[in-house]
């Protein structure tokens, strides 16, 4: 097991060289996604034979944001400033297996190099993660308050309106934010271990400070 510093967007190169049980601390921008999310991209832009056109400008903005980037299954609780500035109070994992059915054709049609969640996902994630060179990476169980310190800048938000704060696209800048390989591009899962090496990783962090 070793431990990696990786900057947002990844290229395939540096996730080949994960393996189960890495330790990573991840920099850059990235976006959250949930159920609503997830079928949003089936629908308008995988599953379709052409992209509406009122959906053009997120289409390309997603595009360019998770070529080499990733998803965050998450669901954040979030305040507004009075400048209107959005801020992460808590930013913990949701249960990833709820997006098996879609991950795999996100992965290969972005170009994602992996995504964030809790609990692992299915064989169809993992064959994607293989062929398209991505990696699962669970973020650390009982530090929702730990990762949102992670997220220095929430970039944007998008769709809030129409799926709720919970199941939007809130892109954020994070710095370090600490995560762990359970499934990686070279067909190994270690979902029977995660919640043991979730602990190990937790207390490595805290005592990093």
């Amino acid at each position: 097991m070793a431990t990696y510093e990786l900057q947002i967007p990844i290229s395939e190169q540096e996730i080949r060289a994960l393996h189960v049980g890495d330790t990573v601390y991840l920099s850059g921008v990235m976006t959250t996604g949930r159920d609503a999310a997830h079928k949003y991209l089936i629908d308008n832009f995988i599953c379709t034979d052409s992209v509406p056109e009122s959906e053009q400008p997120l289409y390309e903005e997603l595009q360019q944001l998770l070529d080499g980037g990733l998803i965050y299954h998450c669901g954040p609780v979030v305040r507004q400033d009075e400048e209107g500035k959005w801020h992460f109070v808590a930013a913990g994992p949701t249960t990833s297996i709820r997006e098996e059915p879609y991950e795999a054709d996100v992965i290969a049609h972005f170009g994602m190099r992996g995504v964030i969640g809790k609990g692992g996902m299915g064989p169809g994630t993992l064959q994607a993660c293989q062929e398209q060179g991505a990696v699962y990476f669970h973020a650390v169980g009982g530090a929702a308050s730990l990762i949102a310190n992670s997220v220095k800048e929430v970039v944007a938000v998008r769709k809030k309106e129409e799926f709720g704060v919970p199941e939007a696209f809130w892109i954020i800048r994070v710095e370090r934010f600490p995560v762990v390989v359970t499934m990686d591009s070279h067909g190994q899962s270690i979902h029977d271990e995660v919640e043991a090496a979730s602990k190990e990783a937790l207390a490595r962090l805290v005592a990093e400070g």
